[in-house]
């Protein structure tokens, strides 16, 4: 009896929209440390202050889902990253709350490795290849935290991806892996560390990478049933360049021009979901039905995957995934606001910002839809909507009881009635920007904006909502999330009215 085919059947990514400039961080810190002058090249991908490995990973989930309110064909969830924020608490739990999957769904942490995205991945294909999932979400995201004037402030990016493991629709069938488990010792972070401890370069360049990845490649080729010669996208996460990755390709006997780009130059490397990053850009951007894919990822060993894209990868293409992310950008020069953003500077907020911020976990618990979900209510007898939701209806002229159906907000069109911004709040980002957004199918929500281009925002501009974190709790080491409103240039509005209609 054959085996059943599974693989990849759908993607998204994120990538935060704005873009370190290399250059102004360079410049910054020449005067200490002008040995990194030669890498102010391009640009990095830049978490806002509200940003985390959580709200990253939520919007490519949402990426790869769609809008559909009806999530229950997801059974399994897997999270990778090194960057999770809490170390006791299941971050995929969070991620699936906010995403509105149901309660019965597999949720799993995958962690302290870089190759927790392909590690994900692979229990992802077992799951469903072993008959316990039918349908698996895999996501991967890192914000990690660097030491100002390193290397890796300017080699490190922030990002997310997403894909779906399946037997059905299948766009890039798994031909089969294998694993390298070595201790090989490239960074770590200790237990109290806030930082990465990192050797030297040289070091994991010529006895880490050039001497694992070889064996791990030759393992998953072997596994797979495919030559080298076959292979034509060879993607591989690493911050010695596309130069040694062409090398590591042709030193497993695959042709050097099928290395693909690791997305340095306007992105940079996005740690444990690079691996995923890159496999979803290459998808988008070069890959062909039949086309055989070996995906890597380097840490604590190598994971080595081999997949064949079939002839449904066009069914992706109205996603935004990695390329309409890393298209969406905004330049950031400012290097201050990079390092306020990453905790790296002790500034004084003002009284304003010396509140308790002590999250009531019974309220987040009996609410946790409508907090993590922004699920609010629908009169099932007048069809009258609000959030939030309640016993009574809001409706003036029927204040019908326990009548509310769950009804979904967090994907629905919306505009801004009315705005304000001040100085006098208390804002990571000053100025604060928030008001009421009403939605074009009834009910408003008084809500924080996030991402704001100070100065554009207007009312009845269209926004979009997003998973973002709302506070932060540093007395007792906790964050609380919630959902904002992101206004959208009327620009940006009329090009997504056009990709809609198409």
């Amino acid at each position: 009896m054959a085996q059943q085919a599974v693989g990849i059947t759908g993607f998204g990514g994120y990538v935060p929209r704005l873009r370190l400039q290399r250059k102004a961080v360079a410049q910054a810190n020449a005067w200490i440390a002008p040995n990194f002058l030669g890498k102010g090249k391009g640009e990095r991908s830049m978490a806002n202050w509200d940003e985390d490995a959580i709200t990253m990973a939520v919007e490519a989930g949402r990426d790869l889902l769609g809008a559909g309110d009806d999530r229950s064909h997801v059974d399994a969830l897997y999270f990778g990253s090194t960057s999770m924020p809490f170390k006791d608490r299941l971050n995929s739990g969070i991620i699936a709350a906010a995403l509105t999957l149901d309660e019965n769904v597999r949720a799993v942490d995958v962690a302290s490795t870089q190759r927790a995205d392909t590690s994900a991945l692979m229990q992802a294909l077992a799951a469903v290849k072993g008959g316990e999932a039918r349908n698996a979400v895999v996501l991967a995201a890192d914000r990690r935290k660097t030491k100002a004037v390193t290397s890796q402030e300017l080699d490190f990016g922030d990002g997310a991806a997403a894909v779906m493991v399946g037997a059905e629709n299948v766009i890039a069938t798994y031909l089969g892996g294998a694993s390298l488990t070595i201790d090989f010792v490239d960074h770590f972070k200790g237990d109290t560390e806030e930082f990465d401890y990192n050797w030297e370069e040289r070091w994991i360049r010529d006895e880490g990478f050039a001497k694992i990845v070889p064996r791990a490649v030759k393992a998953a080729l072997e596994k797979s049933g495919v030559s080298a010669g076959d292979i034509k996208h060879f993607v591989l996460p690493c911050i010695f360049g596309d130069k040694f990755a062409q090398q590591l390709a042709k030193r497993s006997g695959i042709a050097p021009e099928v290395a693909r780009d690791t997305l340095a130059l306007n992105c940079g490397e996005t740690g444990a979901a690079h691996a995923l990053v890159m496999l979803v850009h290459t998808l988008q951007k070069e890959a062909k039905p039949g086309d055989k894919v070996l995906v890597l990822h380097f840490g604590g060993g190598c994971d080595a995957l081999v997949f064949e894209v079939t002839d449904k990868i066009a069914s992706q293409a109205g996603k935004r995934g990695i390329v309409g992310s890393l298209a969406a950008r905004v330049e950031e020069t400012n290097y201050m606001k990079f390092l306020t953003f990453n905790g790296l500077v002790e500034w004084e907020k003002g009284m304003r910002a010396e509140q308790d911020k002590k999250t009531a976990l019974t309220t987040l618990y009996r609410n946790e839809d409508m907090l993590m979900g922004l699920v609010g209510g629908r009169c099932k007898e007048t069809g009258v909507v609000q959030f939030p939701r309640s016993r009574i209806s809001v409706n003036p002229n029927n204040h019908t009881v326990d009548t509310q159906e769950p009804y979904k907000f967090a994907d629905r069109k919306a505009k801004i009635l009315s705005w304000s911004a001040d100085f006098l709040s208390f804002s990571m980002n000053p100025p604060n920007h928030y008001g009421m957004v009403v939605f074009d199918e009834g009910g408003r929500i008084m809500m924080d904006f996030t991402d704001v281009e100070t100065g554009t925002v207007d009312s009845g501009m269209e926004v979009k909502l997003v998973f973002r974190i709302k506070e932060f709790d540093d007395k007792r080491g906790f964050r609380r999330y919630f959902w904002k409103a992101v206004p959208i240039a009327a620009s940006a509005a009329k090009s997504q009215t056009g990709q809609a209609a198409e």
